[in-house]
């Protein structure tokens, strides 16, 4: 599985068109607006980058899930909201210009920011299991930024210089988008059904738990302090959705340990459940 096509070429390719169509929905003025709000901008930005890591890291401990597991956890923890974060925040009527403008400054600043939490958790998790897996951080970062912020940023570079041309494209790259995720998720799931299913007792419980808790945290937290509804729907998913995607590219292309992508991959799977009944509750209201 380690050296297969999937691996080595299709995911990271796969992402690099879930994040150039990103790109065509993304301005310059998406990442201004995060000053626009600060308070909602910043209280996002919190959750996800400091919160979901922090409870993934708790859960993990509490559940005493084996090594490679809990490191995985932490890896789906550490990624940022993708496009699919935005999908949902439309559909379920959140604030889009929020969710995408916490979507475009997290897919920046987790290129950083994961290879640093992965190395911290194969060190506390790997080396108490005895097991040790060197992370390269810089060289980490490099791949991160090849497969997520290049493609983004020649998709913002469309945009700017054939406005008619992305918008007309903005919908069916969307729609790409979600069909390659899913079918991506399925691959891994079919080649490897064996692993997952006798995995998924372990982690499943745990997954489900981070997903529901980091967005009932985002949305209590975005009613604490005052936030309307649309903000606090948008606070609500990108608290929660996460990039599976990437999740899974970084362990099978990166890392090359199948193992560590299980919990992204049932992370992705519980998303589904979850962001459907989000699109079903708040998308059904009348404003």
């Amino acid at each position: 599985m380690e050296n297969s096509v999937l691996t080595t070429l299709v995911l990271p390719i796969s992402l690099a068109i879930i994040m150039l169509g990103m790109g065509l929905s993304l301005t310059t003025k998406d990442f201004k607006n995060v000053f626009k709000y600060p308070k909602a901008a910043l209280l996002g930005l919190t959750n996800q980058m400091l919160v979901l890591p922090f409870i993934g890291f708790l859960l993990a401990t509490i559940f005493q899930l084996d090594p490679t597991l809990a490191v995985g956890l932490m890896l789906i923890s550490a990624c940022p909201g993708g496009a699919t974060s935005n999908l949902i925040t439309h559909v379920a009527k959140g604030d889009i210009a929020l969710s995408i403008s916490l979507t475009a400054i997290t897919s920046i600043v987790t290129v950083f920011t994961i290879p640093l939490i992965l190395s911290f958790a194969l060190n506390h998790f790997m080396n108490e299991s005895g097991t040790s897996i060197e992370l390269p951080i810089g060289q980490t970062m490099l791949q991160i930024t090849g497969i997520t912020i290049v493609p983004v940023s020649i998709g913002m570079l469309i945009k700017h210089f054939k406005q008619d041309f992305a918008l007309k494209m903005e919908k069916p790259m969307r729609i790409a988008s979600t069909v390659i995720f899913i079918a991506v998720v399925l691959g891994i799931i079919l080649a490897n059904r064996d692993i997952i299913l006798s995995s998924f007792k372990d982690s499943g419980l745990v997954a489900l738990l981070l997903n529901v808790g980091t967005m009932t945290i985002g949305y209590f937290s975005a009613k604490l302090f005052k936030l309307n509804l649309k903000q606090s729907i948008s606070i609500t998913i990108e608290s929660g959705i996460q990039n599976g995607t990437l999740a899974i590219v970084v362990a099978l292309s990166i890392l090359n340990r199948m193992e560590l992508s299980i919990p992204g991959v049932v992370y992705s799977l519980t998303m589904f459940f979850t962001s459907g009944f989000l699109m079903w509750y708040f998308g059904r209201r009348k404003d």
